[in-house]
């Protein structure tokens, strides 16, 4: 089964490489950019049938190696 997880900053963390990329997409002509925010993909294939307990172990995984907590929020997002 395959969950893909996405980590972004919270909204209160400064993003200087989304501000980079915000500047950089305003050199090229995209003007009508308010804002950039940054963050990380992963796609999990994990061996397990029961959506709840695949769900349950890549929640596990998130609070303790993908997202730092402190500054980071994740969103899982469940195979259709």
């Amino acid at each position: 089964m395959k969950i893909l997880v996405v980590v972004t900053l919270k909204k209160d963390v400064l993003d200087p490489q989304g501000k980079v990329i915000h500047q950089t997409l305003d050199g090229m002509g995209f003007e009508n950019i308010n804002e950039v925010r940054q963050g990380k993909y992963f796609e999990i294939d994990i061996n397990e049938s029961d959506k709840k307990k695949a769900k349950e172990k890549v929640e596990e995984m998130c609070n303790k190696l993908l997202a730092n907590l402190v500054i980071e929020d994740y969103k899982i997002i469940e195979p259709q």
